[in-house]
């Protein structure tokens, strides 16, 4: 369902990782780390209006074409792990709430295909028709966003906001946000992960490493993971669960 050409996703990477590097570049020369630090977090804008997180703007444009009402019902199946609002207790379990959905509804197409696998997720996946995936999807987006409780890692908010462009390693604010909570309302190709699950995040992160995951745009997570040390990924996903 999702199978792209070898040269397309090439050379999508590409573009991710040279736009992110001129955006780095930019910011080198017109501030430095400490004043990109501490810069206040511009709200999304649309239409030159600014939209809080959780206004009802946001929330509509984040929750796709699903209706989030219908979803409530339907979601009975996956609060079980994923929490009834979408706060997962397990720290496997991916928390849900507030994440766009599109990006929730792409992730279940993609245990249904085959192209991601997981034992539980790929057989439930399975039962879900293309109408209840929308509205299930709409629902746990439409959920206040996921908040973490702090950090104080160095590396991994180093790594977070700056990257590392000696070794070409984009900063993961570029695509996710300055406090992980996404770019805009109505991007949801790159998903929502300040506040996540630690040990979600880490064994993500591992996964895309080792290529047992490979299903984000272009395999750009595959080939930023495969730069980082262990104690970088673990500082990565310390900081970003803390959001």
């Amino acid at each position: 369902m999702f199978h792209v050409k070898n040269n397309i996703v090439a050379g999508l990477a590409l573009v991710v990782l040279f736009t992110a590097s001129a955006a780095f570049a930019k910011s080198k020369h017109e501030a430095s780390k400490e004043t990109a630090a501490s810069a206040p977090v511009s709200a999304p804008v649309k239409d030159g209006v600014e939209l809080a997180d959780d206004s009802a703007e946001a929330i509509k444009l984040r929750s796709g074409p699903g209706d989030p009402v219908a979803g409530k019902t339907k979601a009975e199946l996956c609060t079980g792990c994923h929490g009834e609002e979408g706060i997962s207790i397990e720290g496997l379990a991916p928390k849900l709430a507030g994440q766009y959905g599109k990006y929730i509804a792409k992730q279940l197409r993609n245990f249904q295909s085959g192209t991601r696998t997981h034992q539980i997720m790929s057989a439930i996946a399975a039962t879900i028709s293309d109408d209840d995936l929308a509205d299930i999807a709409a629902y746990f987006a439409s959920r206040p966003k996921m908040k973490g409780n702090g950090s104080d890692n160095k590396l991994g908010k180093e790594l977070f906001l700056h990257g590392d462009m000696s070794r070409m390693m984009v900063a993961c604010v570029n695509c996710h946000g300055v406090n992980g909570k996404g770019k805009s309302p109505v991007n949801s190709v790159f998903p929502v992960i300040g506040g996540q699950q630690k040990d979600y995040l880490r064994g993500q992160l591992i996964n895309f490493r080792a290529g047992d995951r490979s299903n984000s745009p272009g395999g750009i997570m595959n080939i930023i993971t495969q730069k980082l040390t262990d104690a970088e990924l673990e500082g990565l996903a310390d900081y970003i669960s803390g959001l």
